[in-house]
């Protein structure tokens, strides 16, 4: 067998609660920006939750014609909108890259819900024969980006999407480095999206007690590992990366962010929807992840958590952390960048691991804002960099993602040197 081939970071693209593009991401990110306010998608009087990280500012006419918006679910949007500028970055062309060997794998957690919430309402009003638009399909399945985006610009390679509901994403990059490795794309185009703040989406949340009910205080309602946390915040958005083969970008005169040297997986094999309460499954993804690397986990500098601002999961994710790092965990600048963009479900992982990107790139570790009280069941000797930005100088950092069912997964990204 050959040797397996290194995997970079050749482009970036988001759109988030905190800014429209790669940079505006970024520079919300360190500046602490909270994208939490009161929800304007829809009116939410008689809902538990008032409140949501909606992406400010966007017009689906600065993207796309008025026959394309009829297509596309704001999902898709999303996900095409963040792809876009990944491509745009990335400065592949025709003229550099076999487009033959440029894979495509886009993805959501729950896809169109709110296409497939508004055509249920319209039909279900009762009387007359139901008349579905001919898109209802199409704008809800959550394969459609990967497939968009191939016939946009004519991507032959692998296609698909990957689904584990807040994993989908992570998953989605897994995927990516995996066929770049393997010799099986020399690029690929990978991320993911969502956009669930309807009132469908924050209903069933609100149903499953999974949604923080901080109304008298929205901005702050989003307090990943504080005493106060009531549960997560929804998001909305969408990030993507371009992959690429080291040997590929060098020979185009690519710019070059990051690498990924190592991703593990798991399953908690547990509950449906609750973690593992001794962090099992979280814990033994990002051991793979280190083994997958061949680094020791001492050299670990930085961990962007899963870190939803739930009682249960993020007890779960810092005591994965103690039982796999033991003393090294005092070392490891510990975040999580959802207390300001809130949880955007499937396309979590890909925005985390921008920020997880960036973080190597800069040296610059994004804060954990909202910290008000110390969780006495959380060890608080750990550094979660709270309220402020961090400047250190990282060459290791793991992005985790988990999804409901039990499915963890873990990114190791390094900093890049030739």
């Amino acid at each position: 067998m050959s040797a397996l081939k290194r995997v970079v970071v050749t482009g970036l693209g988001a759109i988030t609660p905190i800014g429209n593009n790669a940079n505006e991401y970024w520079k919300g990110l360190i500046e602490g920006k909270n994208g939490v306010g009161e929800i304007t998608r829809f009116d939410h009087t008689n809902y538990k939750t008032h409140f949501a990280a909606e992406v400010k500012g966007y017009d689906p006419l600065n993207y796309f014609d008025r026959k394309d918006i009829r297509k596309y679910d704001l999902f898709a949007q999303f996900a095409l909108v963040a792809a876009e500028e990944a491509i745009s970055s990335s400065h592949i062309t025709p003229v550099n890259t076999d487009f033959d060997e440029v894979g495509v794998i886009m993805t959501a957690g729950i896809g169109g819900v709110t296409h497939f919430y508004n055509e249920m309402v319209e039909h279900l009003k009762g009387g007359g024969i139901p008349r579905f638009s001919p898109y209802y399909i199409p704008k809800m399945i959550l394969n459609i980006p990967a497939g968009v985006i191939s016939i946009r610009y004519g991507f032959r390679g692998p296609n698909f999407a990957t689904v584990s509901a807040c994993a989908s994403s992570s998953h989605a990059i897994i995927s990516a480095f995996d066929l770049i490795r393997y010799g099986k794309a020399s690029v690929v185009v990978t991320g993911g999206a969502e956009a669930g703040i309807c009132e469908a989406g924050i209903g069933g949340f609100n149903a499953m007690h999974a949604l923080s009910l901080r109304n008298d205080d929205p901005s702050t309602a989003s307090r990943p590992f504080d005493k106060g946390r009531d549960g997560f915040v929804m998001g909305e958005g969408g990030g993507c990366i371009i992959l690429e083969e080291l040997g590929h970008a060098l020979e185009r005169g690519a710019d070059i962010y990051a690498e990924i040297v190592g991703v593990g997986m798991s399953g908690d094999a547990y509950h449906i929807t609750a973690p593992h309460p001794e962090g099992y499954g979280a814990c033994l993804s990002m051991k793979r992840s280190i083994a997958d690397a061949g680094i020791d986990k001492s050299m670990i500098d930085h961990i962007n958590t899963h870190g939803t601002s739930t009682p249960q999961g993020d007890i779960a994710e810092v005591i994965a952390i103690q039982k796999l790092f033991g003393e090294d965990a005092r070392n490891i600048n510990i975040n999580s960048t959802k207390s300001m963009t809130g949880h955007l479900l499937g396309g979590a992982g890909a925005v985390e691991a921008i920020a997880s990107i960036m973080a190597l790139k800069e040296g610059i570790i994004p804060p954990t804002i909202n910290h008000f009280e110390d969780d006495p069941q959380i060890d608080n000797s750990l550094d979660f960099t709270f309220n402020k930005a961090r400047e250190r100088d990282i060459h290791y950092a793991i992005s985790n993602a988990f999804g409901f069912g039990g499915h963890n997964t873990s990114i190791l990204f390094k900093k890049y040197t030739a």
